[in-house]
C-alpha cells in the first residue's frame, strides 16, 4: 500500500478542485444575486419616495369621497323634503280647486235659480173664494173644488209646463226681460 500521505494529498487535491468548480459555478449566480439586490434596493427606494404621497392622495381622495357622499345624502334629504312640500302643496291646491269648483257650481246654481225666479211671470195674487162668515152656501163637492183649482192654476200661469216656453229643462224661459218688467208692473 502506498503511502497514506499520498492519499491525503490526493483527497485534498480533489476537495480543492471541487471547491474551485463550485466557486466557478457560483460566481455567475452570485453576480445575478448582486444585480437582484441592487434592483430590489432601487425598487425599495422608489417605493419609499412614491408610496407615502400616493397613500396620502388615496387617503385624501377617500375623505373627499366621504364628504361628497355626505353632501349627496344631504341633497337627497333636502330634495325629498322639497318633494314632500310640493306634494302637500299639490294636495292643498287640489282641495282648494275642489272647494272652488263646488263654490262656483253653488253660485252658478244660485244665480240660475235667481234668474229663473226673476224672469218667471208673476201672477196676480191668487184669489181664493172664501166664504164669508155670514154667507150660507152649500159646501162644494170634490169635483167643483177640483175645477176651481184648475181654473185658478190656468189664471196664475201654472198650467201645462210645455207652455212655459223653455228650450230644455235647464235653460231659461224664452221671454225677454222687457216683457217680464211690463208684466210685473
Amino acid at each position: 500500500m502506498i503511502d497514506p500521505l499520498f492519499w491525503l494529498g490526493l483527497s485534498i487535491l480533489f476537495v480543492a478542485v471541487s471547491l474551485t468548480a463550485v466557486l466557478v459555478a457560483a460566481i455567475p449566480a452570485l453576480q445575478e444575486l448582486a444585480r437582484a439586490a441592487r434592483s430590489a434596493e432601487k425598487l425599495f427606494d422608489t417605493l419609499s419616495r412614491e408610496l407615502p404621497p400616493t397613500l396620502n392622495a388615496i387617503r385624501t381622495t377617500g375623505m373627499e369621497i366621504s364628504d361628497l357622499t355626505d353632501d349627496v345624502s344631504e341633497g337627497v334629504k333636502s330634495a325629498s323634503q322639497v318633494v314632500k312640500q310640493v306634494d302637500q302643496s299639490l294636495d292643498s291646491a287640489k282641495k282648494q280647486a275642489q272647494n272652488l269648483q263646488i263654490g262656483t257650481r253653488s253660485i252658478f246654481v244660485g244665480v240660475k235659480a235667481a234668474w229663473k225666479t226673476f224672469t218667471r211671470q208673476k201672477s196676480p195674487r191668487r184669489q181664493v173664494d172664501r166664504l164669508s162668515p155670514n154667507a150660507s152656501s152649500s159646501p162644494l163637492t170634490s169635483r167643483e173644488r177640483e175645477a176651481k183649482r184648475q181654473r185658478s192654476r190656468n189664471e196664475n200661469g201654472y198650467n201645462d209646463a210645455a207652455s212655459w216656453g223653455f228650450d230644455d229643462e235647464d235653460s231659461l224661459p224664452k221671454s225677454t226681460l222687457a216683457e217680464e218688467w211690463s208684466d210685473q208692473e
